[in-house]
């Protein structure tokens, strides 16, 4: 369990990236989406973001506690999940992946509230609550963006 706990939540080494980790995750989570996933029936996307956030919130918290810290830096689960809320409906044309992109990564960033309220949960729930609100904050803007096209 620990190897696989290890390799989901910093989505397969990703998350060992030596500059900014979490915007890199975001990132191919951006691409696979572009190239990828907008492809897929909504059922089935939302089936993933479903179980990378269940997968996401067990891994996560059994590779927090292995390394001993609340939220280590390499654990980028969180993101890859919140940068596929951020898509839910949305084509994928690049503008519409790279406006998603920067909301999202301004949401977890700043952290409006009650977003970072969400890390005080525990355990993996914590690391991955706050990404998933800021996922649902950017894609709620996004969806504003396209209407207003």
């Amino acid at each position: 369990m620990k190897f696989f706990a290890k390799a989901f939540s910093t989505f397969f080494g990703a998350g060992f990236f030596p500059v900014a980790p979490g915007t890199f995750a975001s990132f191919l989570t951006a691409l696979l989406y572009k190239y990828l996933l907008d492809r897929w029936n909504p059922t089935w996307f939302g089936a993933l973001i479903v179980l990378v956030f269940l997968f996401g919130a067990a891994t996560a918290g059994v590779y927090a506690k292995e390394l001993g810290r609340k939220d280590p830096r390499p654990i980028v689960i969180d993101e890859v999940c919140g940068q596929l809320i951020t898509y839910v409906l949305v084509p994928g044309l690049w503008v519409n992946v790279a406006v998603g992109f920067f909301l999202f990564r301004a949401f977890d960033v700043i952290k409006p509230y009650p977003i970072r309220k969400l890390e005080n949960l525990p355990r993996g729930w914590g690391i991955m609550a706050d990404d998933v609100l800021a996922g649902v904050y950017s894609a709620a803007l996004l969806h504003i963006f396209l209407l207003l096209q």
